[in-house]
């Protein structure tokens, strides 16, 4: 219980922590670019404040899902951070498609190699952004999170790129090193941005989540003890951590009716990880007659 407690008072935390960082660092990079007349990091530092955009929207997802239900909105507002993970994932996919755009130009035309200021800044960048992205965790199952994670991980490996192509040009002189790493990056957040787009898309059209395994949930029905049968299962996304089900099921008993369903619920519960559970027992060989 402390552990599910403290998650959202941590990852309000990182939220903010992350979000003030990668403003400053927006800020600095505009002003800095700006001064030494770089034009590509005046670009990435307009870039950067998507991102910003992209984490304050997460976190204003996440504080909104604390709002108590209401008459009209009886879950609350807990759906907006599936709409949050869904916008981001669409501001990524927007993002990596212009650095192509941007790196397809610079094989065509290439730019003259980077100095070592912007080499500097951009390791400024990567130090940032990773640390941001490891605050939110890979792994992290929660697609609002896992949003702000793949914003912030896109990032550092653009400016890691930077770095490394910068550094090379400079050496070698190679001009293409920069836009083949670019499209190199982009292409692999674009990899990893698909399944972020994929679920909260199915999510916002109320399919079964990803984490929840649908057979797994018939099959812990079907084997409660006095089922008959079962029907109209629905199983859909609250918010991007909370999962509902609905079912009608047919009993060949009345006894022990508020026993059955504690029971069937907390099994549904402990093995399929479904948070809100609503069962109606019917008994009978009509469909809805004799319902409870």
């Amino acid at each position: 219980m402390s552990k599910e407690s403290s998650r959202p008072e941590t990852t309000a935390k990182h939220f903010a922590l992350g979000t003030v960082l990668n403003t400053g660092y927006t800020i600095i990079e505009l002003v800095l670019g700006a001064m030494v007349g770089s034009v590509a990091l005046v670009a990435d530092a307009l870039h950067n404040l998507s991102d910003v955009v992209g984490l304050l929207l997460a976190w204003v997802a996440e504080l909104l899902t604390r709002r108590h239900p209401t008459l009209r909105r009886t879950y609350g507002l807990k759906g907006t951070t599936i709409m949050a993970a869904l916008i981001n994932a669409v501001m990524l996919v927007v993002a990596m498609v212009l650095i192509v755009v941007e790196a397809v130009s610079k094989l065509q035309h290439p730019a003259p190699v980077a100095g070592w200021s912007v080499v500097l800044i951009a390791g400024a960048g990567v130090v940032v952004n990773g640390a941001t992205a490891l605050m939110f965790g890979r792994g992290h199952k929660d697609l609002n999170v896992r949003g702000a994670f793949l914003h912030m991980a896109a990032d550092a490996g653009v400016s890691v790129a930077v770095v490394v192509a910068g550094i090379v040009m400079m050496v070698t002189g190679w001009r293409w090193v920069d836009p083949v790493a670019s499209l190199i990056v982009a292409g692999a957040v674009l990899g990893l941005t698909w399944g972020l787009l994929r679920d909260a898309t199915n999510m916002a059209l109320a399919a079964v989540p990803r984490s929840v395994n649908a057979e797994r949930v018939e099959e812990v029905i079907a084997r409660c003890p006095s089922v008959v049968s079962y029907h109209d299962l629905h199983i859909w996304a609250i918010s991007t951590s909370d999962t509902a089900l609905t079912v009608h099921v047919r009993r060949n008993t009345h006894e022990h009716n508020d026993a059955f369903l504690d029971e069937l619920a907390a099994s549904i519960r402990e093995q399929c990880g479904i948070t809100h559970i609503t069962i109606q027992v019917e008994y009978g060989n009509n469909d809805g007659d004799n319902a409870y």
